[in-house]
């Protein structure tokens, strides 16, 4: 069983166990726990799809937060102009969120 969910305004392919990384969750924060509705829903074979508009109705997906604000590594931002002297050199670092899925029903 495959879902295609929407966390923190992406959306993700999942199965049952698997461990993502999406944007900090702030609204499960302090939470174990969480669940959210499912866009689409198909067997891994693909003959049974359910798909929603904009979300399947009855559809769940729950997950538990392993680590809830971790930073990944450091992204780049060089800008250059040539023949005008002008560099800028940045760096970011996004706090992200680590969560396991748990059921999909």
């Amino acid at each position: 069983m495959l879902a295609v969910i929407e966390l923190g305004w992406n959306q993700f392919i999942v199965r049952k166990g698997d461990v993502i990384d999406v944007k900090k969750l702030v609204a499960f924060q302090g939470k174990k726990t969480g669940s959210t509705e499912a866009l689409l829903i198909a067997d891994e074979e693909g003959k049974e799809v359910k798909i929603g508009a904009p979300v399947v109705e009855g559809s769940k997906v729950s997950f538990k937060i392993l680590d809830e604000s971790f930073k990944w590594e450091k992204v780049r931002v060089f800008k250059m102009k040539a023949k005008k002297r002008y560099t800028r050199n940045r760096g970011f670092r996004p706090t992200l969120t680590k969560i396991e899925i748990t059921t999909i029903k």
